[in-house]
């Protein structure tokens, strides 16, 4: 085989590998209490308890509505202590967390709590898209 050939190689090898990669987004995640309709996306509609509002970062004017996202907590975002359990947890997008959000995600209680110890209030969120 050719060095050419070899690079070629290489490179496809490097594209096939990152396109089947997720982009982990980095922000803030944030809680709401039940209920939790009606909604942005559905109205009425029950969406279950695993289920959250995005902030503009990621809503791109409703665009997100229905798709699903792993989150994760890293860190506090106060001087509480560490407010991350090692869980993570799946949500789907449901509802619009206008502007003044307290987070990029608006986790619902029962999501966030999978994730942090609610009195936590706000934490550090890594997530990205199912």
């Amino acid at each position: 085989m050719g060095i050419l050939n070899a690079q070629v190689l290489l490179t496809f090898g490097t594209i096939i590998c990152f396109a089947s990669t997720s982009y982990t987004y980095q922000g803030t995640a944030s809680f709401y209490k039940a209920p939790y309709v009606p909604s942005a996306c559905n109205g009425y509609r029950d969406d279950g308890i695993f289920i959250a509002g995005a902030s503009d970062a990621v809503w791109k004017d409703g665009a997100a509505c229905g798709k699903v996202y792993v989150v994760y907590c890293t860190g506090a975002t106060n001087q509480a202590p560490q407010p991350c359990t090692d869980n993570l947890v799946a949500v789907r997008i449901v509802d619009y967390c206008p502007q003044g959000c307290r987070g990029t995600i608006n986790l619902s209680e029962d999501a966030f709590s999978v994730i942090a110890n609610l009195s936590a209030g706000v934490i550090k969120v890594e997530y990205y898209e199912d």
